[in-house]
């Protein structure tokens, strides 16, 4: 009878627990079937009523995305050529303008221009506001829509308005679409130092890096002749995250590079480095302003944590959600936001961005500065100009060519600094840890 009467308390308190519960739950279901009969009649009546014929899957697709783009920046629908386009580019070639875009305050922001574009030859620069294309407003537009207005045949004109901070009028650009051929990777050498340029991380970005990494050693004699690596993301909206993974074990040889945490503990995910580091221990800088994003800050967090590299720049965008596009019926696909990255040291750079280690603001360049043309062409005087000077023959032939050769780099390192301030600023480090480097190394 005891045991008799414990089971049966025991049953009474479940069913006090569990009843509320499953009311609960039945109220919350009732209401969410209430709201999709409400959603079917707003569609019937539209279908039926509005002052045009609507086209009824152009309806239920705007309602699908709205119900996207409302939850943050980066979910939406895509449509079946839009799903399409979005593969194409993945592989790196496409039609448009060469500019990243994300939405703010119901304006479109430019993220990046990308290298070789149409928008960077018309000097569309990181943080721009467009406002209007071809005079009309795309206040209130979703971003897609708006991405689809500035869309056309290759070769046809668009003019967008921009607003730009630090001046007072919107201007207008005009800009010619083209096919939009990103090259991934470019690389080059100045001086003893190479140039690493990553403008997206599409599915070429770490074939180009380990092929012109090598490349460039070997045309420099051998990794003995380099005094290290420029890794230079600035401007590089991101792209995808298995290459950022892939470019940032590139150079690590062992620890974690990125932690992605979604909605539920058990989807988290840790990619930890492989042996292996192309740069051979060379010190790295890596470069970064307001217009690296995503896949980009992944990268320089990891290098910045492991103290793999010295991070040189501007504060990046702060971009540190992760995208999954999740394919569906008829050939459409969604861009949903499923998962926050971080980075080694545990840091989320969601709205923050990565810090530079050195902050280096690039100068703004004037067009309209007057030019000294007379300084400019005044000629330069030394002691060896002057009538009569004393020659000097305690030097070797050789080894007044290697002076010559040190002033003629260090002439070229100066123009390097007019033409690009913060990648002049990234070579002086190296060449300053080269110079502090023990002779054996």
């Amino acid at each position: 009878m005891a045991a008799f009467g414990g089971i049966l308390a025991g049953a009474i308190i479940s069913t006090q627990v569990t009843g509320p519960l499953i009311a609960q739950e039945a109220e919350r279901n009732a209401t969410i079937y209430e709201q999709l009969d409400l959603f079917g009649d707003i569609f019937e009546r539209i279908r039926s009523q509005y002052v045009e014929e609507v086209d009824e899957s152009d309806l239920i697709e705007a309602a699908i995305d709205g119900m996207l783009t409302s939850l943050d920046p980066h979910s939406s629908y895509l449509s079946p050529d839009d799903a399409a386009d979005m593969r194409v580019q993945t592989r790196g070639e496409f039609g448009g303008l060469g500019i990243e875009v994300t939405q703010e305050e119901g304006f479109v922001k430019v993220v990046s221009p990308i290298d070789d574009t149409p928008a960077d030859a018309a000097g569309i620069e990181a943080g721009d506001f467009i406002t209007h294309v071809d005079g009309e407003s795309v206040l209130g537009l979703t971003l897609d829509e708006a991405v689809d207005m500035m869309r056309g045949p290759v070769g046809s004109e668009i003019v967008i308005t921009v607003v730009r901070e630090g001046l007072e009028e919107p201007f207008d650009v005009t800009i010619v679409r083209d096919t939009i051929k990103l090259t991934a990777v470019r690389t080059r050498s100045e001086g003893e130092t190479v140039v690493l340029r990553i403008t997206t991380f599409n599915d070429q970005t770490f074939p180009n890096l380990e092929e012109g990494l090598k490349e460039a050693v070997e045309e420099l004699g051998g990794i003995d002749n380099v005094n290290g690596f420029v890794l230079d993301l600035r401007n590089n909206p991101g792209g995808l995250l298995n290459q950022a993974i892939k470019v940032s074990d590139a150079f690590l040889e062992k620890g974690e590079i990125v932690s992605t945490r979604g909605r539920n503990v058990a989807d988290g995910d840790r990619v930890n480095a492989t042996p292996g580091d192309l740069a051979m221990g060379k010190p790295i800088v890596v470069l970064i302003n307001g217009g690296s994003a995503s896949a980009s800050e992944i990268v320089a967090g990891a290098l910045q944590d492991h103290r793999r590299a010295i991070v040189v720049g501007e504060k990046s965008f702060g971009k540190g959600s992760v995208q999954t596009v999740m394919p569906l019926r008829g050939n459409g696909a969604m861009r949903l936001t499923t998962a926050r990255y971080y980075t080694p040291s545990g840091r989320s750079i969601q709205a923050l961005g990565v810090s530079p280690d050195i902050v280096v603001v690039q100068p703004l360049r004037r067009p309209d500065a007057e030019v000294d043309e007379e300084a400019e062409n005044r000629p330069s005087r030394s002691e060896a100009d002057l009538r009569g000077s004393l020659s000097n023959d305690s030097i070797s032939e050789d080894e007044r060519r290697i002076i010559e050769e040190d002033r003629l780099k260090a002439e070229e390192a100066a123009q390097l600094r007019e033409d690009d301030y913060q990648l002049a600023y990234a070579i002086d480090i190296l060449r300053g840890l080269s110079a502090l480097a023990p002779a054996d190394q």
